[in-house]
Formats: structure tokens, sequence, C-alpha cells
């Protein structure tokens, strides 16, 4: 689309001209060769067209899993990891005295069921000889099964301590690429915040809400085409259509899956799925290439020649598909639009000197 900033000085320069009167008789001359478009009628095989947002099939927020202060944040947003890489550190002071506590309470319960096993097989074979008691016997064998299970709570503490020291250390779940970076070296943070965001970039797809009326279409034919903003088209991998409609909205999701392929987009770019199915257009639609438009803020419009006379003619455009979009208003089929805004601009220039000097 062309801004309409200096066209429309030019052309209500040239409509100021012919409102000023010409002398009876004169000819308009002719206007210089360009190129025009046909107007055409916008198909409603076009398909049913909806807005949706890309997202990664994989994606993960990690969040802290201890408190700590953050020491170092190895990567930034758009690196790429490996999975097992280390992103970000903690700081692990307490964590480290933690497992070292552990540490060594499990030596010393480890110790005393040492103690308490061989207490208990010295007085088994005591008991044999009749020189010690059944209860004594019974008693070191308490012994000895309280001796290990406080040795096997040492361990599970051990365990736990050891666990919250790892959780110091943040690694990538995955390969991927990093898409947020949360904190800073130095922050403290608490369980639970959100540190980095990593998404693998091999699996995107789009989900949709769709009337029901249009569900079983689409399951017939799942098949879809993906437009984003800038102009690219590719057609989906994969088109999954849910069971069931959603009980608030009474609409049905339709997941779209992208093929991975480079350049694909990133998630939370914006897109619009398109299913070639019938839709509800309105018959009076008419369509024509983008190129063509001229843009001024929200005014759009095209110049609309008709003999010798060029005429810009402001628009109400609807759906855009591919390289073209739909008119709702202010063209009828078979009327012809130049096909470059710039060229009409200069063949009225041109058109009015010629007019000046008096030229047919």
């Amino acid at each position: 689309m062309i801004d309409l900033r200096k066209t429309l000085l030019a052309t209500g320069f040239l409509a100021l001209a012919a409102c000023g009167g010409e002398p009876a008789g004169t000819t308009t001359p002719a206007l210089p060769a360009l190129d025009t478009i046909e107007v055409t009628a916008a198909s409603n095989g076009a398909g049913s067209r909806w807005d949706g947002v890309v997202e990664a099939v994989r994606q993960a927020e990690l969040t802290a899993q201890t408190a700590g202060r953050v020491t170092a944040v190895l990567v930034d947003v758009n690196t790429r990891v490996a999975q097992g890489q280390v992103l970000l550190r903690l700081s692990a002071v307490e964590q480290q005295a933690g497992a070292n506590t552990a540490r060594a309470q499990v030596r010393a319960a480890e110790a005393a069921a040492a103690e308490a096993e061989a207490n208990y097989r010295r007085f088994s074979a005591l008991a044999g000889g009749q020189f010690v008691s059944r209860a004594q016997v019974d008693q070191a064998r308490a012994a000895r099964d309280s001796a290990v299970a406080a040795r096997d709570a040492a361990r599970a503490q051990l365990a736990q301590a050891a666990q919250q020291a790892d959780y110091t250390v943040v690694r990538a779940p995955y390969s991927g690429i990093v898409s947020a970076r949360l904190v800073e070296p130095g922050e403290s943070v608490a369980p639970g915040q959100p540190l980095l965001a990593v998404y693998a970039p091999g699996a995107l797809r789009i989900q949709v809400q769709v009337p029901q009326s249009q569900a079983d279409a689409i399951r017939a034919r799942p098949q879809a085409r993906i437009e984003l903003a800038g102009g690219e088209a590719f057609d989906a991998a994969q088109v999954v259509v849910f069971p069931a409609a959603d009980p608030v909205t009474h609409s049905v999701g339709v997941r779209v899956l992208l093929a991975d392929m480079p350049g694909a987009p990133a998630p939370g770019m914006t897109a619009k799925v398109v299913f070639p199915i019938a839709t509800n257009a309105a018959p009076s639609a008419v369509s024509l290439p983008a190129s063509a438009l001229m843009q001024r803020g929200e005014v759009s419009g095209v110049y609309v020649i008709a003999g010798n006379q060029v005429a810009l003619r402001q628009l109400r455009l609807g759906q855009r598909s591919g390289d073209r979009v739909e008119v709702l208003a202010g063209l009828k089929p078979g009327e012809r639009v130049a096909a470059d805004p710039v060229a009409a601009v200069q063949a009225l220039v041109a058109q009015r000197k010629a007019m000046e000097r008096g030229d047919d």
C-alpha cells in the first residue's frame, strides 16, 4: 500500500482545477498508458479464516525450586541451549551447609546401627548357651531395629538436602531456545519464582476456536493454510479437531501443527489460519491486489480508470488473503483500477500539464 499524503495533495489540486471550469468544447487529453486491473468478485471458496497465536508444543517456564540469590545467568534471550546445559546458578551456602549436616548425621546413624547390629549378634550367640535371657535378646533386637530406622531416616534427610543443593544449578530440560530471561545476578528468589523460559523450535502449533457449524466440515477435510503478518504463507502439517465443544463458548477447538522448516515463526507471533471450506461471504464483495491500494492512516483507496478519467475512490476493506484484499464497499466487479498508484499520480500530472498546454 502507498502513502496517500502527497497523492491526495496532487489529486486535490487537479480536482480543484477541474472545478474551476474549462471552456466549452475542451477535449480532455489522452491519459498516458497505465497498467490496470479488472476488479473481480471475491470467491466464496477462499475459505474460513481465523486469527491465532503461534505457540511451541514443548515450552517450559523454569522456576526456582529453592530460595537463594542469583549468582550467575549464563544465557540470554535467543540463546540456543543443549539438554542439560547449565543456564543459571543460585547461591548454595545454606543448601551446602544443610547437606554437610545431613552427611554427618548419616555417618553417626550408620555407626549407631552397626553397633546395635553387633550387640544383637552377641546377645543372640550368648542366648544359645543361656548366658543371657530371652528378654535381653529382644531388647537388643529392638535397639538394632531402631538404629536401622534412624539410619534410613538420616539417609533420606541427606537425599533431600542434596536435592536442595542441586536445585541451585538450573539446567535446560531439553535442547531449545531461551525465550525469556526474568532475573538478573544479585536478585533474591523464592521457591516458585520464574527464572527463565525455554522452548523447542522444532514443533509449533496454532490453536483456534471455530463455530460448531464449521467443525464437521473441517473434520471432513482436515487441511489448513497459515498466513503470517509479513505475507508468508504455507500449508499446515496436521489439523486436529477437538471431539467436544467448549461448554462456555460452545465453540470447537482446532489445533494446527506447523511443519519443521527454516524460517519458522517464533512463538507469540500472530497468524491467520485458513480452512478450505465454503463460507458465507457477501455476494457483492470484490477483491483486488493489495499493491493497488493507497493507504493514509485509516483511509484506503484506489485509482479508478474510466476512459480518459482517473478518480481516487475511498474503499471499505474486508479480509486479506495472501496478496489480495476483499473490498466490502466502493467498487463493483468489472471496474478497472490502476495497478500502480504512483504511476496513476504521474499520469494525472502529465494529463494536467497537457491540458494547460492545450494538447489534444
